[in-house]
């Protein structure tokens, strides 16, 4: 069961905003034997500055410990002076580097972590013990404040229409344990509710592996072909980032289109040579715009 409460903070936190246009022309020519539509989150279905998950921090200035203890509603008193005023940003950051080159050197080359350990260490190294749902409230304070989220428009018309005409849907995307909580306190609904099939879906937390390596999207793909008997040509992928996105989905045969609809968040990545020739089939600049694609 979801935590009321941890929903009812999200929407506390979380104030409506818009996405702000691009350039670029979208490219809507029908795709032909499309039956499923996998989503990335973060740039695509939710409107987000950083274009990912906000973990170090570095798209808004990091609060301080003390700080986002307070807001957690925890009793801060037992911390020294330094204790409360540390940089947030800064040790999360430090703690993600050193932790991702631990996974790579045991052969994982995108490696993901898991932020619920690290605030876990950072907080028994101030002398704090708190529960697993403390922790989780106090992860969440600080992400909604360095990443500040929303619905991008037309979300929940989008995952019912697709719902309606029987495709099937699931999510590949660089996460963590608040993510799916996210667009449950925004959209009213828990993913599999909204249509978005837990067998389908791939979050990096758990599997402890970020993209653009292609295994979350391996792991997508053999449970449609399990589920629904669907090879990667019968798949759209839709994503804001041509190397995240694009580049892995489109290696495995899927088709892709690539979600320019918030110039905050769009990656193209023009000038990384090892994305030379790599192009999305197609291009759409809003998201009601994909059921013109699916022939």
């Amino acid at each position: 069961m979801t935590d009321p409460k941890l929903l009812h903070r999200i929407r506390s936190l979380c104030t409506p905003r818009q996405p702000q246009p691009t350039a670029i022309e979208p490219q809507l020519e029908p795709l032909a034997e499309i039956q499923a539509v996998l989503f990335d989150i973060y740039g695509t279905l939710l409107i987000s500055a950083s274009g990912d998950i906000g973990l170090g921090g570095e798209q808004a200035r990091a609060p301080r410990l003390g700080e986002i203890l307070g807001a957690a509603e925890l009793d801060a008193s037992r911390l020294t002076e330094a204790q409360r005023q540390l940089d947030l940003g800064a040790y999360l950051e430090a703690g993600i580097q050193t932790r991702q080159a631990q996974a790579r050197s045991h052969g994982i080359r995108y490696p993901e972590i898991d932020i619920l350990a690290l605030w876990e260490t950072l907080l028994a190294g101030a002398g704090l013990q708190p529960t697993p749902q403390q922790v989780q409230r106090i992860a969440l304070e600080y992400e909604c404040r360095i990443n500040p989220v929303w619905t991008m428009p037309g979300v929940a018309d989008l995952l019912a229409a697709l719902r309606q005409r029987g495709l099937a849907m699931g999510i590949v995307s660089n996460a963590q344990f608040y993510t799916p909580l996210i667009l449950e306190a925004l959209l009213g609904a828990p993913p599999e509710i909204l249509g978005l099939d837990p067998a389908l879906s791939v979050w990096s937390y758990v599997l402890g592996e970020a993209k653009p390596s292609t295994r979350p999207y391996e792991i997508a793909l053999a449970g449609l072909a399990q589920a629904h008997g669907l090879r990667p040509h019968q798949v759209l992928y839709v994503g804001n980032d041509r190397r995240n996105d694009i580049w892995p989905a489109g290696q495995l045969g899927m088709r892709t289109a690539l979600f320019a609809g918030d110039a905050r968040s769009l990656r193209l990545y023009e000038q990384d040579r090892t994305l030379a020739g790599v192009a999305p089939d197609r291009v759409l600049t809003a998201l009601a715009q994909i059921p013109r694609i699916l022939a």
